[in-house]
């Protein structure tokens, strides 16, 4: 997966094959979105936040040590979360049925 934060969209690529894209919300300029290469680290159906008054996160897979995640949720289309990635519904859904534990995210400008 690679995340655009500059364009708020996630590219699911199998291989060299882009397969998916989907519109994202990342963290606000006060609670950036980190950038770098990370490996999710688990993964969980429902998790409730423990930092952000136990908000739902759906389809949640976490990607650093201090619970950044991509998950479901609400998604303006512009950066609106605590640091998280914000994935539509259906698109955080079906990618976590694709992805694994070990799976590589690159986030970037």
């Amino acid at each position: 997966m690679v995340v655009s934060l500059t364009d708020q969209l996630a590219y699911l690529y199998r291989g060299d094959a882009l397969v998916a894209v989907a519109a994202i919300s990342t963290g606000k300029d006060e609670k950036p979105t980190p950038k770098g290469i990370f490996t999710i680290l688990d993964k969980e159906v429902m998790h409730r936040s423990q930092k952000y008054e136990n908000a739902p996160m759906p389809y949640m897979q976490r990607f650093d040590e201090f619970g950044t995640a991509l998950h479901g949720g609400h998604n303006p289309g512009f950066p609106a979360s605590h640091g998280c990635i914000r994935l539509p519904s259906e698109f955080a859904k079906r990618l976590y049925g694709i992805t694994g534990v070990g799976a590589t995210v690159m986030i970037g400008a």
